[in-house]
């Protein structure tokens, strides 16, 4: 069952941005697991051999570290001052 907004979605909003951010990063890793096991099996079943697989696997990792950091250490999710006009 999708996840339900009590009230009508709004980027203003911090908890709909905390977790609007939260579900992009779920994508991500979804995303990032999915290209990163398709090309491991590829590169295992030896119809391929890529040697820079394992940089491209890492490199992933690093960014979804610094993903996972940025949401839950830097992201301020206080309310937004009104804009002047």
């Amino acid at each position: 069952m999708p996840p339900r907004w009590p009230t009508k979605p709004d980027r203003q909003d911090p908890a709909y941005r905390k977790i609007d951010d939260r579900m992009n990063f779920a994508v991500h890793v979804a995303i990032a697991a999915t290209i990163n096991s398709g090309l491991w099996f590829a590169h295992n079943l030896k119809a391929a051999n890529w040697e820079w697989l394992p940089w491209v696997t890492v490199s992933w990792l690093v960014v979804l570290l610094v993903h996972l950091i940025y949401i839950s250490a830097i992201a301020n999710y206080s309310d937004t001052p009104p804009k002047s006009t």
